[in-house]
């Protein structure tokens, strides 16, 4: 008698996203964040205490506070305690979205620190709302489908643009100098640089990239005279904020309804970052991710009014290095907010920062924030643009963005209240893509249009009428894995009248054949996680169909918990899990559903695995079929799956 054998259970290596790197390198690769991070994160204190007549030391003091906390806040988001954090390499920042609102607060409440002061209270009650808000706010997860992040990456990369375009030209507003040749040698200098050494370099150097072009350009500049250090020698050796430095918040009730439009806001593009972040990472995102993310921002906003600073929320301007630089570990983000809570402490360290000269530093940021963009376009081509209720949504989402972003003081042209949406661009077309997405795709949904073919056609079926068996098998055996009789037998079936005839002709062969002959189709079919699949061995179909949710690249958690199901589920009925990926909303449900699977007999369970590869051959057909109508085809596929169940 031989011994009961027992599954190995594979070793998983740790994801790039939580690998310690030695120290050295964490510390080059968190400057480098910092470098490219400095000037947005003091922008907010500097334009806002302008607006609101703070004297030259209020300020100094306000750009303290908010390094400090951003360094906490980077910290708190990637490294994450309980259930706060996305524990993904995001730096947080200072909202640009606040900015107008904050003004107006202060300047209502009389200028000054006494406006200030009602600003801190407002942002102190938001950020509170907002870490409550945030398990709610993660449900709405399925209306961020990847038309609707795709759509919001592109528009963050495109949108900030205009920022890095504005520094290569010397600086925003009067200081920029768009005919000087200095500012575009400086910027074009800097950006050829990490061009060339991203293509003459590997490994190390091409990683630090950014922070050599930085380093490289401002020397130039301060070699010529063009990079000034005098602030450093004029700055103290420490300085450190404490706890309502400017005295106890105020609390108003407008100017909290006001902070917290900004926070659900804030949220919408903070969930944008997160999934840009899980895409350059190549980490699944799920609603706890989302939920994490938004209960960090809450903190930290709670802790930036406490702590004499403002909103915050993931700086789309890191990202884009992220993607740049290839280095994935969010201990590095952990990292430059450690660099930043020294360079809080130390306003020295600032004054040598803040000297990098504005055209370096746009440069370098042409390069990330189009990157930005990049990752957009890739998010965006896994969306289906035969279905043209896609095309428009991607089309006016963006279109209202850069009609915003091109010309900002059309805000002007609306209320004070509506303010808020039309002065980003970012803002406005994030919610214009997630509104289309709600209106298209789900909110009268069976009155949907035909738009792919020819009106009133589903498809052309006349050249597969035409076909041979062996065209027509060549054609579509991938729609089921493993042995094509189910290909051949539906064949015998033509004439096809439409799409509907063919796709039954599929599912009349599949559920009409022996229960051998479907058991030997069933166990063809990979484990759901299997390393086969994410190598590509299975065949490219299955790749997509487990890519769907992300489980081609699962942590180790993850990936144990499917394992473990699997395997149960293995030795229960003698075959592998089936499961229609593309047709589950969520990773956990993929688990749910498989738990819940193992409670039915045999029998139901041979006949379930049956509906699910129907539904997995629905999908593949769909693919496949270029001409097929995508809104008859998913609505068609429900009806089926209801009438065999």
């Amino acid at each position: 008698m031989s011994a009961p054998t027992t599954t190995e259970r594979p070793r998983r290596s740790r994801h790039p996203v939580d690998e310690v790197l030695p120290a050295p390198r964490l510390f080059v690769y968190g400057f480098q964040h910092v470098l490219a991070f400095y000037a947005g994160a003091v922008i907010v204190p500097i334009l806002l205490a302008g607006a609101i007549h703070l004297s030259t030391e209020e300020l100094i003091h306000l750009i303290n506070a908010d390094l400090f906390t951003c360094g906490i806040a980077s910290i708190i988001q990637s490294i994450g305690f309980w259930k706060v954090g996305v524990r993904l390499p995001l730096l947080q920042g200072v909202t640009f979205t606040a900015v107008s609102p904050m003004i107006a607060i202060g300047l209502a409440a009389g200028g000054g620190t006494e406006g200030l002061l009602v600003i801190y209270g407002a942002v102190i009650v938001a950020g509170l709302f907002t870490f409550f808000l945030a398990p709610y706010f993660s449900r709405l997860i399925r209306f961020f489908p990847p038309v609707v992040t795709g759509s919001v990456i592109l528009i963050i990369g495109i949108a900030l643009l205009p920022v890095a375009a504005a520094d290569a030209v010397g600086g925003a507003g009067p200081d920029g100098d768009p005919t000087s040749g200095r500012n575009m040698a400086y910027a074009l200098g800097t950006l050829a640089l990490i061009v060339v050494i991203q293509r003459v370099f590997k490994g190390f150097m091409a990683t630090v990239a950014v922070l050599v072009g930085l380093v490289a350009g401002t020397l130039a500049a301060w070699l010529l005279g063009d990079a000034h250090f005098d602030a450093v020698g004029q700055s103290s050796w420490f300085g450190v904020t404490t706890p309502f430095f400017f005295g106890i918040p105020k609390f108003s009730f407008a100017a909290i309804v006001s902070m917290v439009v900004v926070m659900l806001i804030t949220a919408v593009e903070t969930t944008g970052d997160v999934f840009a972040t899980g895409e350059i990472v190549e980490k699944r995102i799920e609603r706890e991710d989302i939920a994490r993310a938004l209960r960090a921002d809450g903190v930290a906003t709670t802790l930036g009014g406490i702590l004499n600073s403002f909103p915050y929320t993931c700086f789309a301007e890191n990202v884009g290095l992220v993607r740049l630089t290839r280095v994935k570990s969010r201990y590095v983000v952990a990292m430059a907010g450690l660099i930043m809570i020294v360079i809080g402490l130390i306003p020295k360290a600032g004054a040598i920062v803040a000297g990098i000269p504005h055209p370096v530093l746009g440069g370098a940021a042409l390069a990330m924030f189009a990157t930005v963009a990049v990752v957009g376009i890739q998010t965006l081509t896994r969306v289906d643009f035969h279905d043209h209720r896609n095309v428009v949504i991607v089309g006016t989402s963006v279109g209202l963005a850069m009609y915003v972003t091109a010309q900002p003081d059309v805000s002007k042209a609306v209320p004070e209240w509506a303010q808020i949406i039309l002065g980003s661009g970012i803002t406005l077309g994030s919610i214009t893509a997630i509104l289309l997405n709600v209106v298209f795709h789900h909110v009268g949904r069976r009155r949907g249009p035909a738009v792919a073919g020819t009106p009133g056609n589903l498809i052309r079926l006349t050249e597969v009428n035409e076909m041979s068996r062996e065209q027509f098998v060549e054609t579509f055996h991938t729609l089921f894995q493993g042995p094509s009789w189910v290909v051949e037998r539906a064949y015998d079936q033509r004439p096809f009248s439409d799409t509907n005839d063919l796709r039954q002709a599929f599912q009349e062969a599949l559920f009409t054949a022996t229960p051998e002959e479907q058991r030997r189709l069933i166990d063809s079919y990979p484990e759901l996680g299997a390393e086969s699949v994410a190598g590509g061995d299975e065949g490219e179909l299955s790749l997509k169909d487990q890519a769907a949710l992300g489980l081609t690249r699962l942590d180790e958690k993850s990936h144990d918990e499917l394992f473990d199901l699997t395997s149960q589920y293995r030795d229960r009925f003698g075959f592998p899990l089936v499961t229609c990926v593309r047709d589950r909303d969520s990773y956990a449900q993929v688990l749910r559903h498989g738990w819940e699977r193992l409670n039915n007999s045999p029998s139901q369970e041979h006949a379930s695995a049956l509906v699910e590869i129907s539904k997995i051959a629905a999908y593949r057909f769909d693919d496949l079929v270029a001409d097929a109508n995508p809104v008859h085809s998913a609505r068609q596929r429900i009806v089926d799956v209801d009438q065999m169940a």
